[in-house]
């Protein structure tokens, strides 16, 4: 297959891949939040919100993950040698499917009905997906190392500094 190809359909199927994954953790917030329902609105909420799990995860996101993988594998051999920017981008691949793996076990928990994660906790977990699109993007379009380092500790320190406005603005609220 032509490289413009495979590189098309490597793209579509990272679109894919992160729209599923974010959606996925969306649903993950709103099973949380059903916990302190009464019933029966719980137990709707919950049946309705598993099912949507089930159906993105296993009809879109675990797709788009593989085909993802396969299309970017294929790519691989036009690249000789391997540039470093590359083998970074791969780094921070094989850290979005370890993200990826997590979110099974958590899309695991909700089928079996357990809520281990507070809808705060996940709603952060949320922002671990951005991250990794954010240092891809940078590694991808810079082909520079160095540069989409910087990129991506800006972006990380710029993170940290959110959540920590946030809790300040949370306690605030409180007071």
């Amino acid at each position: 297959m032509d490289y413009n190809y495979l590189k098309s359909l490597h793209i579509i199927f990272v679109v894919t891949w992160f729209a599923g994954l974010f959606y996925i953790v969306r649903l993950f917030v709103y099973y949380a939040e059903t916990a302190p329902k009464p019933e029966p609105e719980k137990s709707i909420l919950q049946t309705q919100f598993a099912l949507m799990q089930k159906r993105l995860w296993y009809g879109i996101t675990w797709p788009s993950a593989v085909l993802t993988v396969i299309m970017g594998l294929s790519l691989l051999h036009y690249y000789d040698p391997i540039p470093t920017w590359l083998w970074i981008k791969l780094g921070f691949v094989a850290g979005l499917l370890a993200y990826h793996l997590y979110c099974h076990r958590i899309f695991k928990q909700h089928q079996r009905g357990e809520i281990k994660q507070t809808s705060t906790a996940l709603r952060i977990w949320n922002e671990v997906a951005t991250l990794f699109l954010v240092s891809i993007v940078f590694l991808v379009v810079l082909k520079n190392g160095l540069d989409a380092t910087w990129g991506v500790l800006g972006f990380i320190g710029l993170s940290v500094l959110l959540m920590v406005a946030i809790m300040v603005y949370r306690k605030l609220r409180k007071a």
